[in-house]
């Protein structure tokens, strides 16, 4: 029987890859927030997007609705660790971040006209 050589000896010194994940998760939610708060405040959309955005404050609230969504669900979740006590307000950002969706959708509609 052949052993291979394991380069790490005690789990605690491979956790170096979990901050890589946390930095990415980070960078994403801050640029959803980054373009949810311009697109409230400025009325900006970025360019990719706007055939479809027909009303941009609305699309920005969703934005930033789900940012706040999906940052509850990553850092009380998945990225936090095993804790089953914080897993119902992870899943209340889940349900936040898919409210926020919602709403984007409905930012990509145009509205009624009475």
């Amino acid at each position: 029987m052949i052993r291979t050589r394991i380069p790490f000896r005690h789990a605690e010194e491979r956790g170096s890859m979990h901050w890589y994940f946390v930095a990415g998760a980070v960078l994403v939610v801050m640029a959803q927030a980054g373009l949810g708060a311009v697109a409230l405040t400025r009325q900006w959309i970025p360019p990719w997007m706007r055939s479809r955005v027909v009303r941009p404050k609305l699309w920005g609230r969703g934005a930033l609705t789900g940012a706040v969504g999906w940052s509850l669900f990553m850092f009380l979740g998945p990225l936090r660790g095993p804790d089953a006590g914080m897993m119902p307000y992870a899943l209340g950002g889940m349900v936040l971040f898919i409210a926020g969706l919602g709403v984007q959708a409905a930012g990509q509609r145009p509205g009624r006209r009475h």
